[in-house]
């Protein structure tokens, strides 16, 4: 992940340099064996989670945010996936999530990312194990159209629950919008909105449909090489509503590191698993970049902005 290629002088990307590589290399964690949540705080795990899975702790996690391959032959590094028959797909689910469930506590949420390829198998399986609370779709907008189909420009994340108690913060989690007809009372003040310098703005309830998601490019300073690199923002909707402060957020497909930078720059306790070393380097490294700058692109004084407000 060194790089040599010429990048533009506004280019953000992270990248790793050959002795970051070797310095953030002995902060990942191996597993030799079972180990207790407090040897697991906070920590990269470099290995497959296949290899790990016995190992894992039970019941010391709050919130399970899964972004797993999607049922598409991709590149990830030194790993890869090949795209199999639907059936198939939900036999590799079957293999790794049920065991992983083990980890959750009873009050537990999980969240499994997916796109139109791979939500039926995801839907099939997690319905057989947890509550299904919610589809969320997000947009998810990047690239050139397609001359032959409607351009693939969103995605969904299913909401679940181990049980009926579970953490939801409503208030964690509204989007400021800005208000095109403001209505006002009898005697003409605002209804709902606010009136400010920058405009007039109302805080309404998270939806099931994301529109205000940026997803990371090369010159915002989140932005990485991983292919499948999810926005901090997205993160910290599903952190702030689905868990608190000190509470475990787990990550077994952590890739660039996402999850575990949000749930330190929000608060939380964080474990992640990944496969290729050099990913958990890039994880590394963006951990150590949070110790001083906590901002997320898009969230600021406690509210979520719309994408590509004066705010944001």
């Amino acid at each position: 992940m060194a790089n040599e290629k010429f990048r533009a002088p506004r280019n953000r990307t992270l990248t790793l340099s050959p002795e970051e590589i070797q310095h953030y290399t002995s902060q990942l964690l191996r597993l030799e064996g079972a180990i207790a949540p407090p040897d697991l705080r906070n920590k990269t795990i470099s290995q497959d989670l296949f290899e790990i899975l016995d190992w894992l702790p039970a019941q010391f996690v709050d919130l399970l945010f899964i972004d797993p391959p999607y049922n598409l032959t991709k590149s990830f590094g030194t790993a890869s996936f090949r795209e199999r028959s639907r059936s198939a797909y939900q036999i590799w689910l079957e293999s790794w999530l049920p065991p992983l469930l083990k980890i959750l506590k009873p009050t537990a949420s999980v969240y499994i990312c997916g796109d139109w390829r791979s939500s039926a198998a995801i839907q099939l399986v997690a319905e057989q194990y947890l509550t299904i609370r919610n589809c969320i779709t997000w947009e998810r907008e990047k690239g050139r159209g397609a001359k032959a189909n409607w351009k693939n420009c969103s995605e969904q994340i299913w909401f679940c629950t181990v049980s009926e108690q579970y953490t939801f913060n409503l208030e964690a989690v509204k989007l400021r919008r800005k208000v095109i007809a403001p209505y006002t009372d009898a005697t003409g003040n605002p209804k709902d909105w606010e009136k400010t310098e920058s405009g007039n703005y109302r805080l309404t309830h998270p939806s099931n449909l994301w529109t205000d998601l940026s997803i990371p490019f090369w010159s915002m300073p989140e932005n990485t090489e991983h292919p499948t690199q999810k926005p901090e923002k997205l993160l910290a909707k599903i952190i702030l509503a689905s868990s608190n402060l000190n509470d475990w957020v787990f990550d077994p497909f952590l890739g660039s590191g996402t999850t575990s930078v949000v749930a330190k720059k929000t608060g939380r306790n964080y474990v992640g698993v990944e496969l290729d070393p050099l990913h958990g380097c890039l994880t590394e490294k963006r951990l150590a970049i949070a110790d001083q700058n906590k901002a997320i692109q898009g969230y600021a004084e406690g509210v979520f902005w719309e994408r590509n407000s004066i705010q944001s």
